[in-house]
């Protein structure tokens, strides 16, 4: 089938293979059920230690919702296997496609995610049939590996900023990185006092404030006060 082409050609899968497509039904809505089965000889990896490991036992049929095509969902049918690892035990098998228990395959939250920087989470969720919560869960798990995956080894200049979000005098403090080969948001602290200050500070750690050659800020008299935060 031609959508086997498709998903071979974007989205190929190290050890298993795209066995068939069907069109189905699923929540009242016309999908594509594409069924997913290990390449033959290949091992189950264990999510515990992410190493080859026996297999012990199969749970039931799981369905990881994939990226719409043509506007019909997508939804990667696979029976997840359990390892008998000698690590970590009996561990439900990792797939490359997924993240833990998430109903949603690691390309879809990406892809919404994308979306979400240029549109609201609410219209994403309507645009691509979904759920506001889902939305949420791909822009959170994009975050969080975002995070796991930083590097905040050589920094030589920060912007420190306030930002208003609510009315009342309700403040974020926000602290960029501005070298000149790389503009990022590093953090976001609620208020703006001295104390908010020092918290970044205590994230970015003595040896890094030390290394840093220019801060950027308003005048605000806690963000004036820096100088004591990063040489306290």
């Amino acid at each position: 089938m031609l959508i086997k082409t498709i998903l071979n050609k974007v989205h190929k899968l190290k050890s298993f293979v795209y066995q068939d497509v069907k069109p189905g039904v699923y929540q009242g809505s016309e999908v594509f059920n594409v069924t997913v089965v290990p390449r033959k000889n290949s091992h189950a990896v264990c999510s515990g230690c992410l190493k080859p490991a026996p297999g012990y036992d199969s749970l039931a049929e799981r369905r990881f919702e994939f990226v719409p095509l043509w506007g019909i969902r997508v939804f990667l049918l696979y029976t997840m296997r359990r390892v008998q690892c000698k690590t970590c035990g009996v561990k439900v098998e990792q797939v490359p496609w997924g993240d833990g228990k998430k109903e949603l395959t690691k390309v879809y939250m990406q892809f919404l995610a994308s979306w979400a920087r240029k549109l609201s989470w609410k219209e994403v969720a309507c645009t691509f049939n979904t759920s506001w919560e889902k939305v949420f869960h791909a822009v959170e798990y994009v975050v969080e590996w975002g995070k796991a995956h930083r590097s905040l080894d050589n920094i030589k200049a920060i912007g420190v900023d306030e930002v208003a979000y609510q009315i009342g005098h309700k403040y974020l403090t926000v602290v960029y990185q501005i070298d000149r080969n790389c503009t990022r948001l590093l953090w976001i602290g609620e208020e703006r006092t001295e104390a908010t200050i020092r918290s970044f500070f205590s994230f970015f750690g003595t040896e890094r404030s030390q290394q840093l050659e220019y801060v950027c800020s308003d005048m605000w008299q806690p963000y004036v006060n820096l100088n004591s935060a990063v040489n306290p």
